[in-house]
């Protein structure tokens, strides 16, 4: 609780490492993660730095395990993920491990290689086969002619030379076969017409079934052609089209008989390349299977071992370069754990001079370290978003725990929406283990991280849905109404009264669509509902003005104490940090300020619930009225709330104006004042020098030490500025912009609350909208189809509640609530101009396996 409402005091330290066990100390260090290191080599480049080697190496071996996640995942293995992490590498191990990788890589390599070989091979010998059944049928061999002519279809209606001509002309026929892609192929017609000006013959025929590319791997479909040409100079365009075009050309037989021992050859060949190619891949799994059992660990140690070789060239070297000297920030808290990490470190490398470590003083700002487990993180976060927050002032995460969800749960109050936004969370609350949800989208990853306040969030909207008495837009009777119809009729109330009471008889009732329940009536009211509000407001037609009010003045009060809460929680910073005149001239002014404008507005309120009864309400004045005459009719002699008022308002209004100026002046003065050497508070100053402070905040972070020469104390918040930085002109042109912005936020800050009354208000509208509209109208329907109707409105009434009321809503209050959490609530006491604290540690390393795995 104490680490969550401030955060941990932080010191710098001084690690002096042995050469020998550096790598071992920050091994030790980067398990507890404890420290966060500090560059000393910032004038250094990169490349330059002195374990630039080392972290080439870890770069090396990243690159090699890549490859094996990227061949495992391809050949469909499992890979493990163990659940405990494994250390980091011994210096002595990090040799042969880089030697196993490297050898692991050049035969997997290799084998590979020669599977996409064996691979491309065996497809080029299936596309030849199927090139030969298919151009069988393309051309028939004539046995009259001599072996070195070529046979082409009969073509009556071709004009060419017939055969004869050509042996009588002695030309010499040739064939060019092969496959080409089916959508390069009206392409590639007309480029062979033009190219060669018809002096050739094309066939083609579109394969049944579609083949595998040798070369990508894609699986399309081909077709057949067969092209005759004649002379040599046609057939070298041919040859240099298909290679344009890509085609996979095969060469043609010539004969019947070479064709059949051809297609022979193919089928002994194809027989051999499966049993090879199955060895092959039987082979390439085994050492896949092997390498995928030590892979998850040997991606966790590379990355640790990059980490510390990264903080290593953070730290320097002393002048006998035997010596490593590292600056990290640690949590005084923590100084016991350092100290024994840098021994098991050094234990652990064997060394005979240890490592130690010492604290030095500084004037720098520390980083922000605030602990939190996984139920607050989700809130912190929230914090975060609008700032880190300073060094040891007030974290506003530990109130958002419960200011946060119940806000929400006031603009999203409804007993139904709230239990199953509960539910929603409690799932992912009892399965938070489960190894899927943390690997799960970016959505729902966000919903996985923010269960905690899901949770909450639902919880406390069932609470404020029993207070509205909403679910689902209608209300639930659980206690019984407190208001009584039948008191209102004549027949219930004795002669006498009758004469004094408007009251309700047949005709009345039979000649009135609309009648009001008077609660002065004896026995019409019988006292207020156990929980909320009353079922009965349900049913009345003045329902939304009344729940108007209610709402209005409830956002109202909130609002203001909210606020309040938040000048309050400034003057725990003021008095950390020891500034004590800030609670004096800033805080106590902007808490009367408030108070007796908006602070009083609460109380005649209350005074005006409490005082007034049903009887009496009828006289019962404006709350608004009162409050305007307040400020513009101060001297007026009204029938107010109560006697004495317009004194009590005068006094309010003087204690108001009194406390502006102090606000404005008042800090900027006091600080000239210390600044021209006056003594503070009757407290002389003769025979002291102070020590000059670059800032305020400066005071702070010395803490408990002394800040003046000698062994005398005086009052912190009477330390002098330098006077070389003491400008009084900015101090009070910063203090009147802080005043104003205050003064003129106190009103638009409570008006701004207002959006808890407008979004419940919304909520509510649009959830007795949906109900109207869908519910009503399927459970109106006579019972012949009622039920089959039923079905599907419950269905789509469903589907519409959850996108439209739970996140779309959801969202829209979730934003308002943090919106009033870091406008309206924080800037009262939060700077958020800090530095957040991270520590060197391995659990921030990511252990997932993906090709971009490096170590930030």
């Amino acid at each position: 609780m104490g680490s969550l409402f401030r955060s941990e005091t932080m010191c710098l330290a001084q690690l002096f490492l042995q050469s020998g066990t550096a790598y071992e100390c920050l091994s030790a260090l980067g398990e507890k993660g404890l420290v966060q290191f500090r560059d000393l080599n910032q004038n250094i480049s990169t490349f330059q730095r002195k374990f630039v080697g080392e972290v080439k190496r870890c770069e090396e071996l990243e690159r090699i395990l890549v490859y094996l996640v990227q061949e495992i995942n391809r050949a469909d293995i499992p890979l493990p993920e163990g659940e405990t992490s494994p250390p980091a590498p011994p210096l002595k191990q990090v040799l042969e491990m880089q030697e196993q990788l490297q050898k692991l890589e050049v035969e997997l390599r290799e084998v590979t290689k020669n599977k996409e070989k064996l691979r491309k091979n065996l497809l080029e010998l299936i596309e030849y086969t199927h090139m030969l059944r298919v151009t069988k049928t393309f051309v028939k061999r004539n046995v009259e002619f001599e072996p070195t002519y070529e046979e082409f279809p009969s073509l009556e209606s071709d004009s060419l030379l017939d055969y004869s001509c050509m042996q009588r002309l002695g030309a010499k026929l040739g064939f060019v076969s092969g496959l080409i892609n089916q959508g390069k192929v009206e392409a590639f017609e007309k480029m062979l017409w033009r190219v060669c000006k018809g002096y050739t013959i094309v066939s083609y025929a579109e394969l049944d079934e579609s083949l595998e590319d040798p070369e990508t791997g894609e699986v399309i479909k081909w077709y057949v052609f067969l092209i005759s040409f004649w002379g040599e100079q046609i057939g070298y365009k041919v040859k240099k089209i298909c290679d344009c075009y890509h085609c996979h050309v095969y060469p043609y037989p010539n004969t019947a008989e070479e064709r059949r021992e051809i297609q022979e050859g193919l089928n002994t060949r194809i027989q051999d390349l499966y049993t090879v190619l199955h060895k092959t891949e039987d082979y390439l799994r085994q050492v896949l299977c092997k390498a995928a059992e030590s892979v998850y660990s040997r991606v966790i140690q590379v990355k640790k071992m990059k980490a510390i070789y990264h903080m290593l060239n953070m730290c320097s070297f002393d002048v006998t370069n035997k010596c490593l000297i590292a600056e990290v920030w640690c949590p005084e808290a923590d100084l016991q754990d350092l100290r024994r990490a840098l021994e098991e470190g050094s234990r652990e490398s064997g060394a005979t001079i240890p490592s130690f470590m010492n604290i030095i003083p500084t004037k720098e700002t520390p980083p922000t370290r605030i602990r939190t487990n996984k139920f607050t993180e989700g809130f912190q976060n929230i914090v975060d978003a609008y700032g880190v927050g300073s060094y040891r002032e007030v974290n506003p995460a530990l109130f958002t725990i419960i200011t946060f969800p119940f806000l929400f749960a006031v603009m999203f109050g409804d007993f139904g929406h709230g239990f199953v936004m509960f539910l929603f969370a409690l799932l992912l609350v009892l399965n938070e283990n489960h190894p899927r949800l943390n690997q799960s989208q970016e959505i729902m990853r966000m919903f996985f991280n923010g269960r905690y306040i899901l949770l909450l969030m639902g919880l406390f909207s069932v609470y404020t849905g029993l207070i509205y008495n909403d679910c689902f837009s209608k209300s639930v009777n659980l206690f019984g109404s407190g208001w009584n119809v039948s008191a209102m009729y004549t027949s219930s109330h004795p002669p006498a009264e009758r004469k004094k009471m408007v009251l309700w008889n047949d005709s009345v009732v039979r000649h009135n669509s609309i009648l009001q329940l008077d609660p002065s009536v004896p026995g019409v009211f019988r006292g207020p509902y156990p929980l909320g509000i009353d079922p009965i407001w349900n049913l009345a037609t003045n329902r939304l003005t009344f729940l108007n009010s209610f709402k209005m003045k409830m956002s109202v009060i909130l609002g203001i104490i909210h606020m309040t809460f938040g000048v309050i929680l400034g003057i725990f910073n003021h008095l950390h940090f020891r500034k004590k005149f800030n609670i004096y001239l800033v805080s106590i002014p902007e808490l009367l300020f408030m108070l007796c404008i908006f602070g009083y507005l609460i109380f005649m309120i209350f005074y005006k619930w409490l005082v007034f009864s049903a009887e009496t309400s009828r006289v019962a004045p404006s709350i608004l009225i009162e409050f305007i005459n307040m400020f513009l009719f101060p001297t007026s002699k009204t029938n107010g709330l109560y006697t004495g008022q317009e004194y009590v308002q005068r006094v309010l209004l003087v204690v108001t104006a009194l406390s502006v100026p102090v606000l404005f002046l008042g800090k900027p003065l006091f600080l000239l004042w210390l600044h021209n050497g006056r003594s503070c508070f009757g407290v002389n100053r003769s025979g002291y020098t102070l020590i000059r402070k670059d800032s305020e905040e400066e005071v702070s972070l010395l803490g408990n030490q002394d800040v003046e020469e000698g062994n005398h104390q005086v009052e912190d918040g009477c330390r002098e500025m330098a006077c070389e930085e003491f400008n009084f002109g900015e101090i009070l042109m910063t203090q009147v912009i802080h005043s104003i912005e205050y003064c003129l936020g106190c009103i638009s800050n409570t008006a701004s609350y207002l959006r808890l009354w407008a979004l419940s208000l919304a909520h509510a509208q649009l959830s007795d909208v949906l109900w109207a509209m869908l519910m009503r109208v399927g459970l109106r329907v006579d019972t012949t189809y009622g039920v089959l109707l039923l079905l599907p409105v419950i269905a789509l009434f469903a589907v519409l509640t959850i996108f439209i009321l739970l996140i779309m809503e959801g969202l829209s209050a979730f934003l308002h609530a943090i919106r009033l959490h870091w406008v309206e609530f924080q800037n009262k006491f939060y700077v958020g101009a800090g530095t957040k604290f991270v520590p060197f540690s391995f659990s921030l390393l990511s252990s997932k396996f993906n090709n971009d795995d490096s170590v930030a």
